[in-house]
C-alpha cells in the first residue's frame, strides 16, 4: 500500500494542467478496458441476448426510429 500512498502524494503535487493530463490518461485507459471487455463478451456470445431481444422487438413492431 505504500506505493499507492506515494502515488497519491505525487498526484497532490501536480500542477492543474498535469493533473488534467493524468485524468485524461485514466479516462482513456478505462475506456480501452471497457471496449476490450465488451468486445470479448460479444465475441464469446454473452451479448447475443441483446441481438435476439432487438430482433424480437422489431418483429413485434415495438422499435421506433431515433
Amino acid at each position: 500500500m505504500a506505493k499507492v500512498d506515494e502515488i497519491k502524494v505525487a498526484i497532490e503535487s501536480l500542477r492543474e494542467t498535469e493533473y488534467a493530463q493524468l485524468r485524461q490518461w485514466f479516462t482513456e485507459r478505462d475506456w480501452r478496458a471497457w471496449d476490450a471487455r465488451v468486445e470479448a463478451d460479444s465475441n464469446s456470445g454473452k451479448l447475443d441476448f441483446l441481438r435476439k431481444e432487438a430482433v424480437a422487438e422489431k418483429r413485434a413492431g415495438k422499435l421506433t426510429d431515433i
